[in-house]
């Protein structure tokens, strides 16, 4: 069993920046993959940005590449989402997720999942 527990969400203004974190406990392998998915009213749990726990080469969706970054410390176990140049679309809930085995963008195939934070953009 995995734990997850996201925290650092809030209120920004545009061109602003939001630091998330995501605390992990339990049976976490360096086969396992982090993922950072979001959610907001209008549309359905999107892909966000995902690693290997053991590090590696991170891969990120289009609409956040060159403006968010994800890290993890390993010997913390905690995942880490740095959001530079926010913009009101980013506004969501944001879930940070662990599967087994190589990430994904699918949410239906990560298992475990934390409660999610609020991230709200304002223009």
């Amino acid at each position: 069993q995995v734990q997850l527990v996201e925290s650092g969400g809030g209120l920004v203004q545009a061109g602003g920046s939001v630091n998330l974190s995501c605390a992990a406990s339990g049976r976490i392998f360096s086969h396992h993959a982090m993922a950072w998915f979001r959610q907001s009213a209008e549309s359905e749990r999107q892909f966000v940005a995902a690693i290997s726990w053991s590090g590696g080469t991170p891969y990120y969706a289009d609409s956040v590449k060159s403006r968010f970054t994800i890290s993890r410390d390993h010997g913390e176990n905690m995942l880490y989402l740095q959001m530079n140049d926010l913009k009101p679309e980013d506004t969501a809930v944001y879930y940070c997720a662990v599967k087994k085995d190589y990430y994904n963008e699918k949410f239906y195939d990560y298992p475990y999942w934390g409660q999610g934070t609020q991230v709200t953009v304002s223009s």
